[in-house]
């Protein structure tokens, strides 16, 4: 079942990417007395999400920390991965990157993407959520093959 509006964010084990390396945390504390806004690419190193996605909220993150908001970018790869794509997209340390290297935590929010056919194996659907003290406010999931509801254009139009 996937996450509804209303409902707190669930607990999960994933790795988060600064400056000391990867390093586990749990969602529940990660999320808990903030303002987030969580967004999921289907994989690091992509077509969309190195082109559109993440460059996009890199470019807006300015826009999101003037209104009190932090942003973290996730996706079902694991935390070297998320390093090295965090560094050829020159992303700020204060845009959080997570890495669900198992899809533990995408799979506890219900929004796996079973992307076999691609030779990419359990991935995440391409989603943006926005959490208050861990309780998701927002959600946004894209249609297969769509970009346009979970940008960082549509998200801050969406928090005004």
């Amino acid at each position: 079942m996937t996450i509804q509006t209303g409902q707190a964010i669930p607990a999960a084990s994933v790795s988060l990417i600064d400056a000391d390396g990867p390093r586990p945390v749990r969602t529940d504390a990660l999320f808990a007395d903030r303002r987030i806004v969580l967004f999921s690419v289907p994989g690091a190193f992509t077509p969309t999400c190195s082109s559109r996605h993440l460059p996009g909220y890199v470019k807006l993150l300015p826009e999101f920390r003037a209104r009190g908001v932090e942003v973290a970018c996730m996706a079902v790869n694991d935390a070297y991965v998320m390093q090295a794509w965090a560094a050829t997209q020159g992303v700020p340390p204060d845009l959080l990157m997570l890495a669900d290297g198992n899809g533990e935590f995408t799979r506890a929010l219900g929004l796996e993407l079973d992307a076999s056919a691609y030779g990419m194996g359990l991935r995440s659907r391409r989603f943006a959520l926005y959490a208050v003290d861990g309780i998701v406010r927002m959600l946004q999931v894209e249609a297969p093959g769509e970009f346009a509801v979970s940008s960082a254009e549509a998200m801050l139009a969406a928090l005004d």
